[in-house]
C-alpha cells in the first residue's frame, strides 16, 4: 500500500484535499487513487493512471490508437473491412457536418 499526502502533489495532481493520505490501487492494469480517511474515504476511487488500453477501456473508450491503427492496417488486407470501413467514414463525415 502506497500513501502520498495531498499537501506534497496536490498542484501536480489537481484538486486534491489538502493533508488527506492517499492509497493506490492496481486493478487490471488500472491505477486508482482513493482517500484512506473517513470522512473522505466514502469519496470513490479515480483513475490516475496505468496501461493505455486498460485506462481506455476503464474510461469507456471505444478505441485506443493502437488499435485504430491496427484497424486501419486490416482493412488493407481484407475487401469485406474495407468495405464496412468506408461506410463507417463515410457516416462519420455526414454525422460531423450536422453538428
Amino acid at each position: 500500500m502506497t500513501i502520498l499526502y495531498a499537501e506534497r502533489v496536490g498542484q501536480q495532481l489537481g484538486n486534491l484535499i489538502t493533508n488527506e493520505p492517499l492509497i493506490y490501487e492496481r486493478s487490471n492494469g488500472v491505477v486508482y487513487a482513493r482517500y484512506r480517511d473517513p470522512p473522505h474515504n466514502k469519496i470513490p476511487r479515480w483513475v490516475i493512471g496505468g496501461d493505455p488500453g486498460a485506462v481506455a477501456r476503464e474510461q469507456g473508450t471505444l478505441l485506443q490508437y493502437g488499435d485504430w491503427q491496427d484497424l486501419c492496417n486490416l482493412c488493407e488486407e481484407n475487401e469485406t473491412l474495407k468495405k464496412l470501413m468506408d461506410k463507417l467514414i463515410t457516416t462519420y463525415w455526414i454525422v460531423k457536418e450536422k453538428k
